[in-house]
């Protein structure tokens, strides 16, 4: 039951990443271009995450859980950048 969460959960993430992709495109708007590039270091950090799991923790490849905290750090600030800019630039429409 618990991988089909990690992989369902990261399946997710790339549609949402695809859907938000289309969407831009649908509406012309490009600020979500952005949403959906900066969606792809959390969907790294998933499958860092997952990988290591996969391999049963090893500590060999302990150096993927610095890898998925730097991704989920970097994620965390280019999904607020993005959120920003999709802000900004639905103010400046309105």
């Amino acid at each position: 039951p618990t991988w089909i969460i990690h992989v369902s959960s990261v399946l997710e993430w790339a549609i949402a990443i695809w859907l938000i992709w289309v969407y831009a495109k649908v509406t012309k708007n490009v600020v979500w271009r952005g949403l959906a590039i900066a969606m792809l270091p959390a969907l790294v950090s998933a499958m860092c995450a997952c990988t290591w799991h996969f391999f049963d923790n090893t500590s060999s490849l302990e150096w993927l859980v610095t890898v998925q905290a730097s991704m989920t750090l970097l994620g965390n600030i280019t999904l607020a950048i993005a959120a920003y800019y999709i802000w900004n630039g639905a103010k400046a429409s309105a």
